[in-house]
């Protein structure tokens, strides 16, 4: 066992007396060493659940003949961190997950990792980590929250809360009303309810291979959930014995599934950065053509929160991802799951329940997949739009420029009703390195969805968009303003051309006249100086190659 390393042998005296100090015993030191890595925290709701879980996972790894070893994960709530600094920590975080991962698991040679996650950069972080050391591994999502209730109608926490405060600035509802989905929007425990980032990781996890099947939509709180992190602490000491690894796992035609499956349901924009950075981990290349590829041959068969009416309880309900892989499993590759079994029999044994909310593919919500890829001169290196939660009438469009150089200076204007019709708000210098962190762009979004525009404005920008945003939003925008990309010289007035059908994302102007305001441009001053994000901002990489650190 990789553990030997530091439990046998005679010069190991002082190791193993370390080692007793934490209350193992002699035959203790016989089996194998499993790390459980828990981003238990009271700041997230998608994970104040997980202390339970942890019970169940030890329990699992106890029965199964291993030594549970419990270690803490930061984690951060993107919706407690939109709209203001906080917003730049997020995608940070994720390496730093990774590199804890590494760092604890390879300083205390563990021979098998249990990963408790859940929320939006945590989850790939841990993938990242796992991908990167190469060690027996099992990811444990600790699942949705329920839907919200008011005055017999299902809440869901952005179209509830973002969105609600521009419905209720336009007078749609009352302040009355407001306070009353504030307060039931969210009622307990798991990440939010829709197909934001937090649940569509999960489920991709789950379809690349690395849970246990049903995991990924098993809901928060629920025994089925308990049961799950259960068996994964049983089956983690298995894969130990097998010497099953993350990348037997994680493949490039796993990561493939997990695309197919991603633009099936219609998830959120961020799994592109997520699955690059988790196939940079393994050695695997993958790019922004892959995803635009895959998107053209997958039709979109869910039609889940924002874009959609259904939530996550409801694919749950349908028969979760293991029904979702039946329905797609002429498209799938036969790639091996945590559990030992392989994808195609996990699809056979599985039973669609509910033919409305996961559709066949004849009878799909839209022809093509979730997410496109668009190209053009405002967007060389490419950018990404969720197409799923775009209208007809909005795939193409034509505006002009509203330029702000701060997420803040453009909620401005947008709740003082200076955005008018026709207009494409652009913001920049909110990219990996401008940022830096690359900030989502929920509160802007919602708001001009709350306000009743998303059918006449669009926004681009070199930030990224949560899971929760619906409407013509292109994000990831590459290169960025800092990195010296074209969406650093637009002035207000300039005409954008939104192509999506096309794959096309232009400015009006010339190579000439662009090169010419190049020649007065002057990149804005990092916004900041100090810490852990200033290095972040000198190492990141480009949207367009996952935002790596490299």
């Amino acid at each position: 066992m990789r553990s030997d390393q530091i439990k046998k042998g005679l010069d190991r005296v002082p190791h193993r007396a370390l080692l007793h100090a934490t209350g193992l015993s002699k035959n203790d030191l016989k089996r194998p060493f499993i790390g459980v890595a828990t981003s238990f925290t009271d700041l997230i709701p998608g994970h104040v659940g997980m202390r339970d879980l942890e019970r169940f996972i030890e329990r699992g790894v106890c029965y199964g003949g291993g030594v549970p070893f419990l270690f803490g994960v930061p984690g951060i709530c993107d919706g407690i961190a939109m709209g203001h600094l906080g917003m730049c920590y997020p995608l940070a975080l994720r390496e730093l997950v990774a590199d804890i991962i590494e760092t604890v698991a390879n300083a205390h040679q563990l021979d098998g990792i249990i990963c408790l996650t859940n929320c939006d950069k945590i989850t790939p972080g841990m993938l990242m980590g796992v991908a990167r050391l190469n060690i027996p591994a099992i990811i444990v999502t600790a699942g949705p929250m329920l839907s919200g209730r008011f005055n017999k109608r299902k809440l869901a926490f952005v179209h509830d809360t973002f969105e609600g405060m521009a419905r209720a600035k336009k007078g749609d509802i009352s302040v009355e009303e407001l306070s009353c989905l504030e307060m039931e929007a969210c009622p307990g425990q798991g990440s939010c309810q829709g197909l934001y980032t937090a649940n569509t990781m999960a489920c991709l996890t789950e379809t690349m291979g690395m849970s246990i099947p049903g995991s990924g939509t098993a809901l928060a709180g629920t025994a089925k959930k308990r049961r799950i992190a259960q068996v994964s602490g049983e089956r983690i000491v298995e894969l130990v014995k097998q010497n099953i690894k993350p990348r037997d796992i994680i493949t490039a035609k796993s990561l493939e599934n997990a695309i197919v499956v991603d633009m099936a349901l219609g998830g959120s924009s961020n799994t592109v950065l997520h699955l690059m950075s988790i196939a940079h981990e393994a050695g695997i290349d993958l790019d922004l053509k892959t995803f635009d590829r895959i998107s053209k041959t997958v039709p979109h068969i869910t039609n889940i929160e924002p874009a959609g009416e259904h939530f996550m309880e409801d694919i749950e309900y349908a028969g979760g991802i293991p029904a979702v892989l039946k329905r797609l499993k002429s498209k799938l590759n036969n790639t091996l799951n945590v559990s030992g079994q392989k994808l195609f029999q996990i699809a056979d044994k599985a039973v669609i329940f509910d033919q409305e909310v996961i559709r066949p593919l004849n009878k799909a919500y839209h022809k093509q997949g979730g997410i496109a890829v668009l190209y053009g001169n405002l967007a060389p290196n490419g950018a990404v739009v969720k197409q799923s939660g775009v209208s007809a009438k909005m795939m193409q469009f034509v505006g002009r420029v509203r330029v702000f150089n701060r997420e803040e200076q453009a909620m401005q204007a947008i709740m003082g009703n200076q955005i008018k019709k026709g207009d494409c708000i652009v913001i920049r210098y909110e990219g990996p390195a401008g940022g830096p962190g690359m900030r989502e762009m929920l509160a802007p979004t919602a708001s001009i969805v709350g306000l009743g525009l998303e059918d006449s404005v669009a926004l681009i920008t070199d930030g990224r968009f949560s899971g929760g945003t619906k409407g013509p939003c292109i994000g990831h925008v590459s290169p960025e303003a800092s990195a010296r990309g074209p969406i650093a010289i637009l002035k207000d007035g300039d005409t954008i051309i939104i192509d999506i059908p096309n794959r096309k994302l232009e400015v009006k102007l010339s190579k000439e006249q662009i090169e010419k305001r190049f020649k007065h441009w002057k990149c804005v001053e990092p916004k900041i100086k100090t810490g852990y994000l200033s290095r972040y901002s000198r190492l990141v990489s480009s949207a367009d190659k996952g935002a790596i650190l490299s």
